[in-house]
């Protein structure tokens, strides 16, 4: 119940009016997000690398309804990339961009060529790009994009949620050589005949998933916090023979930040989704409806400030 409603306070207008304009709003919420210019964004990346992890940066944006603001969060991808190829970091650090943000809701096209942009930029760049999953409805959308962007940048990462009931079959689809595939359970409302709504489901679907990606020619990018799947996938490893670059763990900056480098410790290889931007609302409603302790941390960040 608690995960619905906060779900549905990710839309909400008003409680995002209020919850921004609150004290400390800001403050609270750093845990998750790198800050909100390209400089916050390359001040962390640049520690992450120093600390032995790759990261993939989340320029914070979505649910864009007007064509110059697509071109504006464009042009922000270019300047972070640019100073990526500038700082030497392209082999530890790539882009994720959400198509909502770029002008899939106008006009799919527009997202093609504001995507084809971001991902020329990420090859001159020597990194590449992952194109996030969002809402169910964005799902085939998102899929055709992936297909025309891989022509000419094959290296173009796709995200499958596992709380898709049809997961276990896009897994498969992807599960080709070259292709890059970030396994997440998903972080947005959908309808019992879409998508699985219990924790166990969902869990289940993923290992499945894991499954298929593993035992595929791809390269699996195992997004999860989870200690138990994690596990699983180190077995899973061992059990399809996959030195440790030939798949990756990720996870979220700000959350189990021990065990992302107790992992590197072990060989493993680990990849921080940093955040940044001040379209920060949506995506941290999201981190809380997924874990409660995150929402715990925030509200004791709002009564230590107060």
């Amino acid at each position: 119940m608690l995960r619905q409603v906060l779900l549905a306070a990710s839309r909400s207008d008003g409680v995002r009016k209020a919850v921004e304009t609150a004290p400390f709003s800001r403050g609270a919420v750093r845990r998750f997000i790198a800050g909100e210019t390209v400089d916050d964004a390359l001040e962390v990346t640049q520690r992450l690398i120093g600390d032995g992890l790759s990261v993939t940066l989340d320029h914070l944006g979505e649910d864009t309804t007007d064509a110059g603001q697509a071109k504006a969060v464009v042009e922000n991808y270019l300047a972070l990339l640019e100073r990526i190829s500038a700082a030497g970091l392209g082999t530890r650090a790539e882009a994720s961009v959400k198509l909502s943000a770029v002008g899939q809701a106008l006009d799919e096209d527009l997202a093609v060529e504001n995507a084809r942009r971001i991902c020329a930029a990420a090859k001159a760049a020597g990194t590449t790009v992952t194109l996030d999953m969002e809402d169910h409805t964005t799902v085939d959308s998102t899929l055709r994009i992936l297909g025309e962007l891989r022509r000419d940048y094959p290296s173009t990462g796709a995200v499958i949620q596992s709380y898709l009931r049809r997961a276990e079959q896009y897994c498969a689809d992807l599960a080709y050589q070259g292709s890059r595939v970030r396994l997440c359970k998903g972080a947005y409302a959908a309808p019992e005949d879409v998508a699985f709504s219990s924790k166990e489901e969902v869990d289940k679907s993923y290992v499945r998933c894991m499954r298929v990606l593993m035992a595929g020619q791809g390269h699996p990018m195992l997004a999860t916090h989870d200690p138990r799947l994690i596990e699983i996938a180190g077995a899973l490893a061992v059990l399809h023979d996959r030195a440790p670059g030939d798949f990756e763990y990720q996870m979220l900056y700000g959350i189990r930040p021990a065990e992302q480098r107790r992992l590197v410790g072990l060989g493993a290889q680990v990849r921080v989704y940093v955040p940044y931007g001040g379209q920060w609302y949506g995506y941290a409603m999201r981190r809380m409806a997924e874990r409660p302790a995150n929402l715990a941390f925030v509200l004791r960040s709002f009564a230590t400030r107060s």
